[in-house]
């Protein structure tokens, strides 16, 4: 009856743990579908935005559309609207710009993005495929960046295009000569839907560049926790090489795109400044702020992708400085379990010289000196040995920092101040030639 009685009352825990080992696997099952219905969602927002190109029919029509919404129209409207009696385009030069820009950076993202997509899906492009993906945090972490993006694409896109439709809305209020009203909203409706297309596809191409830069910083923060933990070399390092792939994978897909958004950008940006400050009227909201939204659109996107970038590029050159601390604490500290110890410990020294030379002759002390234990030559060889490999690892670091590269330049506060330059020598050379010498 005792048996029994000892027998039953272990039953609950026994259940208790079949049931937590049970609920282990649905748990990662459901965190996987979570994670595959926000892989979903962003699919499908960019599919709508015509990045699927994986057929020939779906090409053409992704490419059809791009043209007849962003190039086509916006020209149609343009040449309807400019008329004698219509004021409505006072600078047309503006809107020629604007429209020209937004379609060449849009064309730019449209073609580097959907190549991708089409070659390697959304998954595999995203690197969330990764055998580490199978730990439950990390699949937390994917979630929380997709979704992040989603919201960082509505939170710039919503304000622009109220700003968009405000600026439209406006100048066909304040327009003189306007015949026909209805020709007027459908030119309002037809600019808001055109830069709205192009902003939106320029925008998500930045974002997802943005995204997959955020999603290598969760593998590098789980890097800088391994080198707490873990104290094989080797190991250590077949990681960070696995890490370094993963960014020149990223690297070599975007370079193309980052190199041709900075120069349409640029070129956008100097010409608008170009035409304005030549420009002898007065420029208002109503005649050109069509430009001004269009540029925070577009230095919006410069941003997030050098934010991405550099964001990446500073956490991988961090793990050196992590890597030098961990080896200086491992060192020097009494956690190396590889380090000699000797009978007279730095913590006793002196203590104990003080002790024998109140107690013992000096030539007590020289016969002391003789009997100390001193460390073998294996444990001298296994110490030195531990602390070579990890001096090997802290060199290979620093040399090897890695990041996001444009070929072969790492894209880091060094490579912003550059760039940072090189705008301010632009801009002065142009306010030369339009404020200063004309």
């Amino acid at each position: 009856m005792a048996g029994l009685e000892d027998s039953r009352a272990h039953l609950p825990l026994l259940d208790s743990k079949q049931n937590q080992s049970s609920q282990a696997p649905r748990r990662g099952d459901e965190e996987e579908e979570h994670l595959d219905r926000t892989l979903e969602l962003l699919d499908t927002l960019l599919g709508l935005l015509g990045f699927h190109q994986s057929s020939v029919l779906s090409c053409a029509l992704s490419w059809s559309g791009f043209v007849l919404v962003g190039v086509v129209l916006p020209v149609v409207v343009l040449e309807l609207a400019d008329c004698a009696a219509c004021e409505m385009f006072q600078i047309k030069d503006f809107e020629v710009n604007t429209v020209v820009s937004q379609a060449c950076l849009a064309a730019v993202s449209l073609l580097c993005l959907s190549h991708n997509l089409r070659k390697y899906g959304i998954k595999r492009f995203l690197t969330v495929d990764r055998q580490i993906s199978s730990l439950a945090r990390c699949r937390k972490d994917y979630v929380k960046k997709i979704q992040g993006s989603i919201r960082l694409l509505v939170f710039w896109a919503l304000p622009c295009f109220i700003l968009k439709s405000t600026q439209e809305v406006i100048r066909i209020l304040h327009a003189e000569g306007v015949s026909s009203w209805g020709l007027s909203v459908g030119i309002l409706l037809a600019m808001t839907i055109s830069w709205t297309y192009l902003s939106m596809v320029s925008l998500s191409a930045a974002i997802v560049f943005h995204l997959m830069c955020n999603l290598q910083v969760i593998h590098f923060d789980e890097y800088a926790k391994l080198l707490q933990t873990e104290s094989e070399v080797l190991f250590l390092i077949e990681e960070h090489i696995f890490l370094r792939y993963h960014l020149s994978k990223i690297s070599h897909r975007f370079r193309i795109f980052l190199l041709l958004q900075f120069l349409v950008v640029t070129a956008s940006q100097f010409m608008t400044l170009f035409q304005t400050t030549r420009y002898s009227a007065m420029i208002t909201l109503i005649n050109g702020g069509g430009f001004a939204v269009s540029a925070i659109v577009q230095v919006v996107g410069v941003i997030l992708c050098l934010h991405g970038a550099t964001k990446i590029s500073h956490r991988a050159e961090g793990i050196a400085s992590v890597a030098s601390r961990w080896h200086a604490l491992v060192t020097c500290g009494p956690g190396d379990v590889s380090q000699p110890r000797y009978p007279n410990d730095n913590a006793d020294a002196t203590s104990r010289l003080s002790t024998m030379a109140s107690t013992y002759s000096e030539s007590d002390l020289e016969s002391l000196d003789i009997v100390i234990t001193m460390p073998t030559t294996t444990q001298l060889a296994s110490y030195m040995s531990s602390y070579h490999k990890r001096e090997a690892f802290v060199m290979y670091l620093h040399m090897n920092p890695g990041g996001i590269t444009i070929f072969g330049w790492t894209v880091n506060r060094a490579l912003l101040n550059t760039l940072f330059f090189i705008e301010l020598t632009l801009i002065t050379f142009v306010l030369g030639q339009t404020l200063v010498f004309s």
